[in-house]
Formats: C-alpha cells, sequence, structure tokens
C-alpha cells in the first residue's frame, strides 16, 4: 500500500511530462485540461486539493517586462481545517507556473454578492 502513494505521483508526472514534452517540441500550446491536471497534482504534493478550475481560452501576461501566454486557473487547497482558494496563471505551452495569487475571504464575500 505504501509503493501505491508514491507510485500514482510518479507514473501521472511521468506521463504528463512527456505530453508536455511532445507538445513543446511541436511548438504548440497545451490543452488546458491538461495544464489543469499539471497544476493539481503539483499543488497535490503538499495540499489536499477539494476543487478546481481553468479558462479554457489563453490569455497573455505580462510579468517583469516579458509577455507569456497563460492560461487563468484556480484551485481549492485544504491546510489546518480550512479552505483556501488559490488563482493561477501557467504557461500555455509548458504548464509551468507563472504566477500564484491567494484570494481573501473579503474578495470572496464581494464576489458572491
Amino acid at each position: 500500500m505504501k509503493q501505491m502513494k508514491w507510485l500514482l505521483p510518479v507514473i501521472l508526472g511521468f506521463s504528463l511530462g512527456f505530453l508536455i514534452r511532445k507538445q513543446v517540441d511541436d511548438g504548440q500550446m497545451m490543452k488546458p485540461e491538461n495544464v489543469l491536471k499539471l497544476v493539481k497534482s503539483q499543488f497535490s504534493t503538499k495540499y489536499k486539493v477539494s476543487g478546481s478550475w481553468i479558462y479554457m481560452k489563453s490569455q497573455t501576461l505580462e510579468k517583469q517586462g516579458l509577455a507569456y501566454e497563460v492560461y487563468h486557473g484556480g484551485i481549492t487547497k485544504h491546510v489546518n481545517d480550512s479552505y483556501i482558494p488559490v488563482e493561477f496563471w501557467a504557461d500555455a505551452k509548458t504548464g509551468t507556473i507563472i504566477e500564484i495569487t491567494q484570494i481573501s475571504n473579503e474578495e470572496i464575500r464581494k464576489a458572491a454578492k
């Protein structure tokens, strides 16, 4: 049973890495679903993930004078009996997380109104 705890993330990481490599070699953008799986697997190594979402269209993000084609999404992670929503921007070609922002409770309340 202990082997299964580390075997699944290793297989998932290898599979996603293979897909990323193939798409990078082809110069294509990844599918947003694959980017979301990759981000979820990265968060899952440290946190329990209870929810996630991603916009299906890419957008341009400028950071420190550089322009990136990114997917914008979010994850809800479970930390110390609390659910913490986090937004992320991931490179559309590699799935690499470029920026992470924790959403405050005040922002959540405003959005709910």
